[in-house]
């Protein structure tokens, strides 16, 4: 999602310095005339305005306190935005950090997929002051179609740990209604639309149906590759579960959600899309030799 997010950012006229551990990712980016830095300590040395994009929390923590990370060159007055998905109590942490270093540490995670990431139709749900949100909204917005204040640092990870338990539960649903539907002699084009002009309508059966063939240009149709993999989708579920505890709120089926989906990965699903949720509620599926 990264590298879609800095494509925008290099169409949209700006001038970027790119990382990535996996320097062949971001190749097209260098040739289109992007610098790339050899850490995330250089991309501080060279810029004022950061954008972080990574799996959990623990490569969040890396990526700016590690010994060539970006504290240890960031520039007093910096602008810093993490847009991953990771635990709001992290966040919190790496904004006093920042704070102590003279910069500002806002999270805004996105909502939206590499699907939306490409088109520039990310939704960016902000944590920190509203005068540090507007300092940064122009520059979301050139990578997303909404950009909404959530309130102080870290809420804008709550506010997607929220979104993305909910997303779970409704494609765990829509999966099982398509299921069923097929099983009872329903085509699955009918079902989708059936789904879509009646009360089970939702995102998962609208834009992203987990049955292939149903839709076009979505994973499902394209064996489950690419999109929002089931191992981060897990991830997410695990963060609002701890979220959970935290604040004693009883979430039964974001936790039975999160269960099917840590299932799924030990069943060979780890690095499919999320909506391969469909396969695995398939009776007798096979994935990697295992039942």
């Amino acid at each position: 999602m990264g590298s879609h997010m800095a494509k925008n950012l290099v169409a949209k006229g700006h001038s970027i310095t790119v990382y990535d551990v996996h320097p062949e990712r971001i190749t097209q980016l260098v040739d289109s005339g992007a610098l790339f830095a050899q850490h995330p300590a250089e991309v501080a040395q060279n810029c004022d305005r950061i954008i972080t994009m990574l799996p959990s929390s623990p490569h969040v923590q890396e990526v700016y306190t590690a010994e060539q990370g970006i504290f240890q060159q960031v520039k007093p007055g910096a602008l810093l935005i993490d847009c991953s998905t990771i635990d709001p109590s992290v966040t919190r942490e790496l904004a006093i950090r920042a704070q102590k270093r003279g910069a500002v540490f806002l999270d805004a995670p996105v909502s939206g997929g590499v699907n939306a990431a490409k088109n520039a139709t990310l939704t960016f749900m902000v944590g920190g002051k509203e005068s540090e949100f507007e300092a940064v909204k122009d520059l979301l917005l050139c990578m997303g179609e909404n950009a909404v204040h959530c309130g102080d640092v870290g809420t804008g990870q709550g506010a997607k740990i929220c979104n993305n338990m909910a997303l779970a539960i409704s494609m765990i649903g829509t999966s099982e209604a398509m299921n069923l539907g097929i099983r009872l002699g329903l085509d699955p084009k009918m079902m989708g639309k059936i789904l879509n002009m009646s009360s089970g309508r939702c995102w998962a059966s609208e834009v992203y149906n987990p049955v292939p063939g149903v839709m076009e240009n979505v994973p499902s149709t394209n064996g489950y590759q690419g999109g929002f993999g089931t191992a981060l989708m897990a991830k997410d579920l695990g963060l609002a579960q701890l979220a959970a505890t935290k604040t004693s709120s009883p979430t039964p089926l974001g936790s039975l959600a999160h269960q099917i989906y840590r299932m799924m990965i030990n069943s060979g699903l780890s690095n499919k899309d999320f909506s391969s949720v469909f396969l695995y509620l398939q009776e007798g599926h096979t994935f990697n030799g295992k039942k």
